[in-house]
């Protein structure tokens, strides 16, 4: 299928917003999304204050002046978000641990794009393909807050959320250009009004990247079309199209990467190219006390992955959820589900200089993902709120190989996790929260299929309780939550060697506890502070080889600060990046990466009304450090098995609103 041609069809949907009315001139000037009326992003934090939890929602405007190569700088200002970058667009996420020595595609999130699933049907998934250039906003729900979305990971979910025509009207154009060859070009479009409107945004980009063999270019289109059936009844579709072209420069020694960080690895000329098409509806029938939504989704996605061998496969997935609220002064409830089926046609050959030479696997891959969910909220005095509520999730993986030889493996799995939590609001403004909830993860195809048959990893199960607090007062907020998650069968990977994929076990009795925190604090209308530290606990819990040693990854302590001066007409933000102590290598604990502290200084201007220009410089003293590990048994410094930080780099751009 040539997506690629695909999108570029699409993409002539852009010019029709040239006939968009004039954006209003009121707003942060450093929006590209203009929005008028109550936006997605205030509808957003209205949800986010009736939940008793670990819930941000980041807009645009809070990574409008840097140059977006990855989900990393849209959520390095939300608490609780580990994110770390490998290459490229290639990053680690992971919230309270979540798919914690996973070292390349995604498990024990849930990503979205306008509240529907990027993951597969097995819910193994990739950053790369949630475009943060295009969103209006975000919306991350830690651990089991993300019930409204139907998951029940560790980590909860992270929903990207597109502009609609009727409150994004206008034409936006973007362009980004500097260091590493990188540039990229962004034209989008808004018009019409709640009876029929639509908005569209294209994409490219390319980048050598700081490393060598890291190049990587792409090609995407997003758009929606909303219209107004009825009295309460609204429907909207949804296009999402990606074609991106990444190579892989792969990990290094602890030498290499801390004194030539710019090498890469040539072998094999790995890479991971992935061409997908998203395709869905959300119908949304408004009761007045109760409101009903229902859609399906269609996900097509190719993955051509030259590796230690050359990775081929195709998936189709469909997938339909409903959802209903009911609000009441007294009790609320949402009830909800969710069903995603597909299959993959795996294959595999000998890799040749990146190119297939003979075949040496083949299977056909089945999964299902079902979950339905609900939750009951009580409200018996203004102010104070008691919530419960649970998820039923079931499914199934299924493989049928025929090459090299024939063998079937099937596995199926069900659980239930609840939740309780309490909610008060002691003044306006004010919230402080507690909850306690289960999560259960399936595991996917990557941790299944290891061997000639299925490997009998179990699903992941944890009890986590979280108590925190989130607010404003004058001129300071805050978000503060503590977590403690008791696991028990931790799905674990660890790298065996360079030219064999990871293997995957499962532990007994982990511990993952921690504080997410962020201040943000408005001194004066010049002087803006804001600050996130992450502290993380994660270890074994008597275990027989490994006793109550730490897990590796994931450092104690991460803080982030950023100092702006200036206004919306021009301003200047210093920011640090501070680990005091890197995490371990390895579950021996015998090897930990260094500590380091990254400088970087964005800045703004406004030319004229509707022309904007904006600077992002990165580690700017070229600091050389570890900031990503791919975990294994007993590490050294010779493991071919860590990444460098990013490398100094110098990004600049025009904003330009119509």
């Amino acid at each position: 299928m040539k997506i690629s041609r695909f999108a570029l069809a699409l993409a002539s949907m852009v010019p029709f917003a040239v006939h968009a009315q004039q954006a209003p001139d009121e707003g942060d000037a450093r929006r590209a999304i203009i929005v008028v009326g109550k936006g997605q992003a205030e509808l957003a934090e209205e949800q986010v204050k009736a939940t008793p939890g670990g819930v941000d929602v980041v807009p645009y405007a809070d990574y409008a002046d840097r140059t977006v190569v990855s989900l990393r700088d849209t959520l390095a200002f939300s608490p609780g978000v580990y994110t770390q970058p490998r290459f490229g667009q290639e990053v680690r996420i992971s919230i309270r641990g979540s798919g914690l020595s996973r070292s390349f595609h995604m498990r024990g999130l849930t990503l979205l794009q306008d509240g529907v699933p990027i993951n597969l049907s097995d819910d193994n998934g990739d950053f790369q393909e949630l475009e943060p250039i295009f969103l209006d906003h975000l919306e991350v729900y830690r651990g089991g807050n993300a019930l409204r979305f139907g998951s029940g990971t560790l980590g909860g979910a992270i929903n990207g959320v597109t502009p609609h025509g009727d409150t994004a009207h206008g034409v936006f154009a973007r362009i980004d250009g500097g260091s590493f060859a990188m540039i990229r070009g962004l034209v989008s479009g808004g018009f019409g009004d709640e009876s029929l409107n639509a908005w569209a945004g294209v994409s490219a980009d390319s980048h050598d990247g700081d490393r060598d063999h890291a190049r990587r270019h792409s090609l995407r289109f997003n758009g929606n079309v909303g219209a107004t059936l009825a009295e309460g009844l609204t429907t909207r579709f949804y296009a999402s199209v990606n074609d991106i072209h990444q190579k892989l420069p792969g990990a290094l020694t602890m030498g290499d990467a801390l004194a030539t960080p710019e090498k890469g690895n040539l072998l094999g000329d790995q890479a991971r190219d992935i061409t997908s098409l998203r395709l869905q509806n959300r119908t949304t029938l408004d009761l007045g006390a109760a409101t009903i939504e229902a859609g399906a989704f269609y996900n097509h996605k190719e993955l051509f992955h030259p590796i230690y061998v050359v990775i081929d496969q195709k998936s189709d997935d469909k997938g339909a959820f409903v959802r209903s609220e009911w609000r009441g002064d007294l009790v609320s409830a949402t009830l909800g589900g969710e069903i995603r089926w597909g299959t993959t046609q795996a294959r595999q050959f000998v890799n040749v200089s990146g190119h297939r030479g003979a075949q040496i696997f083949e299977a056909r891959q089945r999964a299902r993902t079902a979950s339905l969910y609900g939750e009951v909220r009580v409200t018996p005095t203004a102010g104070l709120s008691l919530i419960g509520g649970g998820i039923w999730a079931d499914g199934w993986r299924e493989q049928d190989r025929t090459l090299p030889s024939a063998v079937r493996g099937r596995a199926s799995f069900r659980a239930f996790s609840p939740k309780l939590g309490v909610l008060w609001q002691p003044v306006a403004g004010v919230d402080v929260y507690a909850n306690f909830n289960r999560s259960v993860e399936f595991p996917t195809f990557v941790e299944l299929a290891q061997k000639a048959d299925f490997v009998a990893v179990k699903p992941q199960k944890a009890w986590t309780a979280e108590v925190g607090t989130r607010g404003a007062v004058g001129k300071l907020a805050w978000d503060v939550t503590y977590y403690r998650a008791t696991l028990k069968g931790e799905m674990l990977q660890y790298t065996v060697r360079a030219d064999i994929p990871a293997s995957t076990f499962n532990a007994g009795r982990t511990l993952h506890q921690g504080i997410e925190a962020g201040l943000s604090w408005q001194a004066a209308d010049w002087l803006r502070l804001r600050e996130v530290w992450q502290w993380s606990d994660f270890r074994f819990r008597k275990d027989a080889q490994y006793g109550d040693n730490r897990l590796p990854v994931v450092p104690r302590h991460v803080v982030r600060s950023e100092v702006r001066f200036g206004d919306e007409g021009l301003h200047v933000a210093p920011n640090v990046e501070w680990v005091p102590q890197g995490g371990f290598a390895d579950y021996a604990n015998t090897t930990r990466t260094r500590g380091y502290v990254l400088v970087g200084v964005s800045a703004g201007a406004t030319l004229r009304d509707g022309l904007d220009l904006f600077l992002d410089v990165r580690n700017l003293a070229d600091r050389k450090a570890i900031g990503d590990v791919a975990a294994t048994i007993t590490a050294s410094g010779a493991s071919a098995i860590y990444y460098p930080v990013e490398r100094r780099a110098v990004y600049a751009g025009l904003r330009a609103r119509f």
